[in-house]
């Protein structure tokens, strides 16, 4: 009787842990979603932080900075772009500690509508 009585306290107690585990890892998930991105506000932080060198609507205004109008330079993956912002490319200053990663990915956001 003891060893079926320990046995099914090891049992419930192994149940209790992978729920509390389950429900950890969906609340950390929860919380570690990022925000849809927001093409209104990508647009506002493009006017004042990148329209200078990239354009108005994504047509350069110096030569070698790449066309967004065109849509090629868009063609690669988001987490590919918020790295080049971040850390700068060429001419372009890195935008890490100016721009959120949010803020980024609203920019990003409102260069595809662009095209």
């Amino acid at each position: 009787m003891k060893i079926e009585s320990r046995n099914a306290r090891l049992q419930s107690s192994a149940a209790d842990r992978t729920l509390a585990v389950a429900l950890g890892f969906t609340l950390l998930g929860c919380a570690g979603l990022a925000q849809a991105a927001d093409t209104l506000k990508g647009a506002k932080t493009y006017n004042e932080r990148c329209a200078n060198c990239h354009g108005s609507r994504g047509a350069p205004t110096l030569p070698g900075v790449p066309d967004f109008s065109r849509g090629q330079h868009l063609m690669q993956s988001d987490l590919t772009l918020v790295k080049s912002i971040s850390v700068g490319k060429g001419m372009m200053p890195a935008f890490q500690g100016r721009l959120s990663e949010q803020e980024i990915l609203d920019v990003i956001a409102y260069l595809r509508t662009l095209r």
